[in-house]
């Protein structure tokens, strides 16, 4: 007997009869003898509906009151789900993130999974149940009620896995599986049958959001074996695996893109030890997340610091740096928050050369141009203007035959 987690989306509980699609499928991988806990999103809308309340009442709500609210949604698609379940004659029970002990730190609306207590969850599967377990919550060491950010039952549900160890975790979405890139993006991406754990991780950090990425980095640290899924049609999906020696890579699996970037500058900065240490601590501090980074020295020993963080962090981040600058005695500080990343991800970059001169020839060739580069092992990152995102995205698939299936 196979221990199955399976997630579905907000779109895959949109409404009374896809929850009921979903208790059919969920039914008949139970009848087919398997132990299956089911992890799902609120109906997809509900999130948003309620922050947008939230929103009505204060434009800063107390994080605390914000998690009470946003965690109502997936409260009430347990709820739905469980009674089609018993309906279709599959006992079922439903557990809140409080009720399964998803024990999280502290930090509100994007709190982390520290334990979780399975026993509760072990022994209905014992007794022929279903369970059927809220995503994107938990609570901290004191009972508050937190969430794990957007896209957080993903994570919900590959941790719940790797606590039970189940056989395989199976992210149900309204795709069929991972794409070299978005297809809205590019209508010849095509559909990849495997991809590195390694490679996935680098797509859900740079943009890309079939999956959430702290999902992606519990399946790989735990090594559950993960498959993305269509609720909506039959199929294989795209399994996220460890690299195996035998197969033979492509150079690039992918294109990530994020359209949420921001760009600042902090201009003429002394250039002296502890001076980066002093830009990005306050910027920590504030637990805003910092991403790539580029600092330029000039000949009159000063510097030129820019660092590109979440475009809703931007506002936040400059008064943050402008007070930096003051204490600094830099020049000034500038901004930019119409840019995007467009990255290259592909575990065969480690064995083939070549593929940053591709890259920049490509864009060059559009008359794209480049504001910031990063690399790393297996990925090579770009910051361009954003009207140049889904040109340069294009150019890049075609550069590198993403459009053509690989030789069998």
């Amino acid at each position: 007997m196979a221990l199955i987690v399976q997630k579905y989306g907000g779109t895959s509980v949109g409404n009374a009869e896809r929850i009921e699609n979903v208790a059919r499928k969920v039914k008949a991988t139970a009848e087919a003898g398997n132990q299956v806990v089911v992890v799902v999103s609120a109906m997809s809308g509900e999130t948003n509906r309620l922050i947008d309340l939230a929103h009505q009442i204060t434009k800063s709500p107390d994080l605390r009151e914000y998690d009470v609210l946003v965690s109502t949604g997936e409260q009430v698609t347990i709820a739905l789900l469980s009674m089609a379940l018993n309906k279709l004659g599959c006992p079922a029970r439903s557990y809140t993130g409080t009720q399964v002990h998803i024990l999280t730190d502290s930090a509100y609306t994007k709190a982390r999974i520290l334990d979780i207590d399975e026993q509760a969850v072990r022994s209905d599967l014992e007794k022929g149940r279903v369970v059927v377990v809220a995503g994107f919550q938990g609570k901290d060491e004191n009972g508050n009620i937190t969430t794990l950010g957007r896209g957080g039952s993903d994570t919900t549900a590959v941790a719940m896995a790797a606590a039970l160890k189940a056989d395989e975790c199976q992210i149900y979405t309204d795709v069929d599986g991972v794409y070299t890139t978005d297809p809205r993006v590019v209508p010849t991406a095509r559909r990849l049958e495997r991809i590195t754990f390694e490679e996935m991780l680098e797509m859900a950090s740079l943009g890309s959001k079939v999956l959430q990425i702290r999902s992606v980095e519990f399946a790989g640290k735990y090594n559950v074996p993960l498959r993305v899924l269509s609720s909506f049609e039959e199929g294989p999906g795209t399994l996220i695996t460890y690299e195996e020696e035998k197969m033979e890579q492509p150079v690039i699996s992918g294109i990530a893109f994020n359209r949420d970037e921001a760009k600042l500058t902090i201009l003429g900065v002394p250039d002296q030890p502890g001076v980066a240490y002093k830009i990005l601590g306050p910027i920590g501090d504030a637990n805003i997340e910092v991403d790539m980074i580029i600092q330029n020295v000039a000949a009159d020993a000063t510097t030129d610091f820019t660092f590109t963080v979440n475009r809703g962090d931007f506002d936040k981040a400059r008064a943050i740096l402008q007070k930096v600058a003051n204490e600094l005695g830099a020049r000034e500080v500038s901004g930019d928050h119409s840019i995007v990343k467009i990255s290259l991800v592909g575990v065969g970059m480690r064995s083939h050369a070549g593929v940053a001169s591709t890259m920049f020839g490509a864009l060059a060739k559009e008359n794209i141009n480049i504001r910031m580069i990063s690399t790393s092992e297996i990925k090579i990152s770009v910051v361009v203007d954003e009207k140049y995102l889904e040109l340069g995205v294009r150019a890049l698939h075609t550069a590198f035959n993403l459009d053509q299936a690989p030789a069998a």
